[in-house]
């Protein structure tokens, strides 16, 4: 049987610089491939809850619209016995989810005016690449939006 030296360093206890490079890349490699595994593993447990998560938001949506839709025909109906015309008790109640809904669409407007578009996250990687260009013996060129 043919010895190597490789498998004669290894006996003495001694491993060659060859030899721990190429285990150091073994073991990077298979550590990688256990890190993407374990990722793959994660994504799929995730996406099963959110697939889960997302069809019983649909079902409590659908609930709760049958719900407010009941409660509309309660507030006509109560109207109603209160001596409201029916047909006049079903436009008020029309008329307030109207309301509700225009009440809910300036909400979301005003919030959605406030969003930033990340002009922070913006401003700071251009100073980051403002630095990454500059010149080794000038100060730091800062781009357009630094005051």
């Amino acid at each position: 049987m043919a010895d190597t030296a490789a498998t004669r360093s290894r006996t003495r206890g001694e491993a060659s610089f060859g030899d721990l490079i190429s285990l150091a890349v073994q073991d990077a490699s298979r550590l990688v491939r256990a890190e993407m595994d374990l990722a793959k593993v994660e994504l799929r447990e995730d996406g099963k809850r959110l697939g889960i998560a997302g069809l019983l938001i649909g079902m409590a949506a659908f609930a709760g619209c049958l719900v407010l839709m009941l409660l509309c025909f309660a507030l006509a109906y109560g109207l109603n016995t209160l001596g409201v015309p029916l047909w006049a008790a079903f436009l008020i109640v029309a008329a307030l989810c109207v309301l509700l809904a225009a009440v809910a669409i300036l909400i979301v407007r005003q919030k959605v005016q406030r969003v930033s578009g990340l002009s922070r996250t913006r401003q700071t990687v251009q100073e980051d690449l403002a630095l990454l260009r500059r010149d080794d013996d000038g100060p730091a060129r800062l781009t357009a939006g630094t005051g």
